[in-house]
């Protein structure tokens, strides 16, 4: 490979982000969850904590961030867990009704 294209790859790379977060119900009750922030300092335990809140299980969830060259501050954290909460919402994991201000869950 050519060093212009690996630098394009490594530069593609440096500005985007995979945030993941799951949570698995086992055998015998047996749970298992974690998450990733994939460089995004602390976004993986917001999404596993909105999955929380939500009482999902037997889900998985991946939020792709581009940084566009402007810096949202703590409000990322609000952008990422509503594609999170929208992803769950166009699957049919979570109602629509809104109860204390919180989608719920099946």
């Amino acid at each position: 490979m050519n060093e212009a294209l690996q630098d394009e790859i490594a530069a593609l790379n440096s500005i985007y982000g995979n945030i993941t977060a799951w949570r698995i119900r086992g055998e015998n009750g047996t749970s298992y969850q974690d998450c990733d922030d994939d460089g995004e300092t602390a976004a993986g335990g917001r999404l596993l904590h909105l999955m929380q809140v939500m009482d999902l299980w037997d889900v998985m969830v991946v939020v792709t961030r581009w940084y566009g060259g402007q810096k949202l501050g703590p409000r990322r954290f609000a952008l990422i867990n509503m594609a999170a909460r929208d992803g769950f919402v166009r699957a049919g994991l979570v109602t629509e009704e809104k109860e204390g201000g919180r989608k719920k869950g099946r």
